[in-house]
């Protein structure tokens, strides 16, 4: 995180119980942004490619990449959901 976000995190008070939160938060982020680019990848493939077996193999990539994106995103939400002041802890 740049230094500013943190001290504007501090002042809105969505600061994280600590670092490594924070930490788990832009690794996951980044995880996300690498799963959006394979899974355009793998529609681009579909979309431009020649060979029926590279597009059918795409097509499957895809359905993963949109899976593991799926769980990407709901780990993230949960994550931000903690962040905030009041949030309750199961």
């Amino acid at each position: 995180m740049v230094g500013g976000n943190v001290a504007n995190e501090a002042i809105n008070g969505t600061m994280p119980a600590d670092a490594g939160e924070a930490d788990a938060l832009v690794d996951l982020h980044a995880e996300r942004e690498a799963l959006e680019r394979r899974l355009l990848l793998t529609q681009q493939r579909q979309r431009f490619g020649t060979d029926a077996a590279d597009v059918a193999r795409a097509a499957e990539e895809e359905r993963v990449a949109l899976g593991d994106l799926d769980r990407v995103l709901t780990r993230i939400r949960a994550a931000e959901y903690r962040r905030q002041p009041g949030a309750r802890r199961w």
